[in-house]
């Protein structure tokens, strides 16, 4: 199989979340690393394509959501597709709010009622009884829906009482960095992007997707045009 080494390698992030969305689409390949293969990429979301249908999160792990959303958006799309799923684990709750974390309150993506239930769960827990860790696993599937790579990163921390900084989204401003003594609300991306979860699960994606378009696993047909 030939692969042009020029040629646009088109992946859709199976995400409606604009933040989160943005946010992979500067991990895939991210502007400070110099990488050719990598620079091949092309990020089309789900509002390149609004027909995708949602995808039901009912996996009851991370993985198993990253790899049901991948799969199943991949195969109706007849593209390759980036998923992610990731949340918080909060120690002192079993884990909890876990793979339900975008819809802790019952409505998917109020970030601020999901941090008010969070304090709420935590009233009266001690600072040394408040670590907790954010998780995230990513899964690409190609056309066929076949998922060819996973990936999973974690960053611990501790719950503060109460919000502190404007960047992020979700838990971030209540999520304390221990070495830096900042929450992600207050670190802002750059850091973020070295620090979090979701960095450390794309900085093994990457490498391995590197390897992959080594390989010419993207050639033919799995080398979608760019769309406009």
């Amino acid at each position: 199989m030939n692969d042009d080494p020029t040629a646009p390698i088109l992946i859709v992030l199976a995400s409606r979340n604009r933040k989160k969305r943005d946010e992979m689409a500067r991990l895939v390949a991210p502007s400070w690393v110099s990488n050719p293969r990598l620079g091949r990429i092309r990020i089309e979301t789900l509002e390149d394509h609004p027909g995708a249908p949602e995808v039901e999160e009912d996996a009851p792990t991370f993985v198993g959501n990253a790899i049901k959303k991948a799969s199943e958006t991949a195969r109706f799309l007849a593209r390759w597709v980036l998923a992610d799923d990731s949340g918080l684990a909060v120690d002192a709750l079993g884990g909890a709010p876990g793979v339900i974390s975008a819809r802790y309150a019952g409505v998917h993506g109020d970030d601020d009622a999901n941090n008010r239930k969070l304090l709420e769960a935590l009233s009266g827990i001690p600072d040394d009884r408040r670590g907790a860790a954010f998780i995230c696993a990513l899964a690409l599937a190609d056309p066929s829906g076949e998922v060819r790579l996973e990936s999973q990163g974690a960053c611990r921390g501790r719950i503060i009482h109460e919000e502190r900084g404007p960047h992020g989204f979700g838990y971030d401003p209540l999520f304390l960095v221990p070495e830096y003594h900042r929450t992600f609300g207050e670190l802002g991306p750059l850091v973020k992007h070295q620090l979090s979860h979701r960095a450390r699960a794309f900085e093994h994606f990457r490498s391995g997707l590197e390897r992959m378009i080594a390989r010419g696993e993207f050639a033919g047909p799995s080398i979608a045009p760019l769309s406009g």
